[in-house]
């Protein structure tokens, strides 16, 4: 069960560790959102739930308002067509790492296939630890929206959300949803975990959209 008050807590506490830091020097500051700093390690924050991971069971389903809904094993999800990029990551705690390479299904590969119905207008992030996170699809155009699952040529790791995760680079990093078990194209709009607790429902970290 989901400790939601220390989670709170934990977060609320690394986030103001990092707003103590001084902001480091920056030649590509343009890359650099308001509020952040670099890092050159990968912190780890998630609920405390990892699920396990057991490639013969596990499934990746799609539905909602879709024409195709998915239903996928481990071995279908790899067998996609593979995307590879490189992009800057985010996190809400304020800090950023630049040049994150990652590895795994372009979102727009998703797409073709389901065929969201003309209401769709929201997605919804499932995840195997119970998190939900959301998006207007119209955030998720970009051909640099992924779902991951390799990081720095190797196997997604546990820690870092694997074996599934999404990757939505212009937008905080808890968007990007760890252990990621399926996609839900909604009409209405649907708040996630953080969102409900107070997170911003954009969460742009060029305008600081950290909370609502």
């Amino acid at each position: 069960m989901i400790n939601t008050g220390k989670m709170i807590r934990a977060k609320s506490a690394f986030l103001e560790k990092f707003k103590k830091l001084a902001p480091r020097v920056d030649p590509n500051h343009a890359r650099l959102p308001p509020g952040q700093h670099l890092t050159q390690g990968f912190p780890v924050l998630d609920l405390g739930i990892r699920p396990k991971f057991d490639p013969a069971t596990w499934r990746f389903r799609v539905g909602g308002e879709v024409e195709q809904p998915i239903n996928l094993s481990w071995a279908d999800f790899t067998a996609l067509p593979k995307a590879e990029q490189v992009c800057d990551f985010h996190c809400v705690t304020t800090w950023s790492k630049y040049d994150v390479r990652w590895g795994g299904v372009k979102f727009s590969t998703i797409v073709e296939r389901a065929h969201p119905k003309d209401s769709a207008r929201h997605l919804i992030m499932d995840c195997g630890d119970g998190y939900t996170t959301n998006l207007p699809l119209s955030e998720l155009t970009g051909d640099d929206i992924m779902l991951a699952y390799e990081l720095e040529g190797a196997p997604l790791p546990l820690d870092h959300g694997g074996p599934l995760r999404m990757i939505v680079p212009h937008i905080y990093a808890w968007k990007s949803a760890k252990f990621l078990i399926g996609l839900r194209f909604l009409s209405n709009d649907e708040k996630g975990y953080w969102e409900v607790r107070g997170y911003h429902n954009h969460a742009d970290p060029w305008r600081e959209e950290r909370f609502g």
